[in-house]
């Protein structure tokens, strides 16, 4: 098959995601160190997933098959989790220790405390607890959510949305690489033999209320983090940067929920902090990241597409609401 059928079968997202990681595995190859596990195997991982990508694609585009289908669209969101995970084994390549100590350090100028640790000290109320946890849960619902009613409404509203959140995970996964800070937990479990500055290591005693751990909410999150964790994966924060790039996508192609998604996205955002996951800087690198990368996905992706397809129509009771309201 020919360079031009190449290019006419690879969208955007395809270029994306195999960016990612091919970088990733020159990364592996060039700097990896004993802090790194089966760094050779995690190479060969992301070559066979390369080559698995680029067979996939093609045989999508010759034969007509629901699952290939189904794949060939989906297969990034399904890297999502092997993807940061992966983050966990491989960010320490540059700085054989964790780098939170700066961080802490400046928060404690800024703020004169810790706010990841003391707000939930000064709010321990069960019901606003379970509400923040509730709202930093949202944002695996909310992913799913969304990129399925974009599917079922607009194939095109579909793809716009699943190349935009891809591009925003994989630039959290690079920076995870090269900043691995812990967030607030190196508090309450040091990573590595980490020891905290001295003057910090009290912060480790402020326990998480028992009460407040028995909501069904904090179990839940805790599960989940038990399952699958990144260490060092805090800066800056995905859960921030994709439930604000999710938010877009409402007020673009879902108007109806806009608001109330919107909204959900503040509580998140301050869950983040309340919840201990992340310092105040993690959260205003994420809101920065949404910021900067959407305009930047947004401009890749209708360039990628052409000029004939170059606006994605909104579903079509957006554009009918559109319609009347011009009538």
């Amino acid at each position: 098959m020919g360079g031009s059928s190449f290019s006419r079968h690879y969208t955007f997202v395809d270029y994306a995601t195999q960016g990612y990681s091919l970088i990733v595995a020159l990364l592996l190859l060039c700097f990896h160190n004993h802090t790194v596990p089966g760094w050779a195997r995690l190479i060969a991982i992301h070559v066979a997933l390369g080559l698995g990508i680029h067979a996939l694609i093609l045989s999508n585009a010759r034969w007509s098959n629901p699952i290939l289908g189904f794949l060939r669209h989906f297969y990034p969101v399904l890297l999502f989790i092997w993807f940061f995970a992966e983050t966990g084994w491989i960010n320490r390549m540059f700085f054989l220790n964790y780098i939170d100590e700066p961080f802490i350090r400046l928060e404690n100028q800024i703020f004169g405390c810790q706010p990841s640790v003391v707000l939930m000290e000064k709010f321990p109320n069960l019901l606003l607890s379970e509400i923040l946890y509730a709202s930093y849960f949202s944002y695996y619902l909310t992913i799913g959510g969304v990129g399925i009613y974009l599917l079922y409404r607009s194939r095109d509203s579909f793809f716009h949305y699943v190349s935009v959140v891809s591009f925003v995970f994989y630039i959290c996964y690079l920076l995870y690489v090269f900043f691995p800070i812990v967030g607030p937990p190196l508090f309450f479990n040091p990573f590595e033999r980490q020891v905290l500055p001295p003057e910090f290591q009290a912060y480790g005693q402020h326990l998480i209320p028992e009460a407040l751990r028995q909501g069904p909410f904090h179990q839940i999150i805790a599960w989940l983090y038990r399952m699958v964790d990144g260490p060092g994966a805090a800066f800056p924060s995905s859960h921030v940067a994709i439930a604000w790039t999710t938010v877009y996508f409402s007020f673009r192609y879902i108007p109806r929920i806009r608001y109330a998604h919107a909204f959900v996205a503040v509580l998140l955002t301050i869950s983040t902090v309340y919840c201990r996951y992340h310092y105040i800087l993690d959260v205003v690198a994420g809101l920065l990241t949404a910021a900067l990368l959407i305009p930047l996905a947004n401009k890749l992706y209708f360039s990628s597409i052409g000029p004939r397809e170059n606006e994605v129509q909104p579903p079509s009771g957006a554009a009918d609401r559109d319609q009347t309201a011009r009538s």
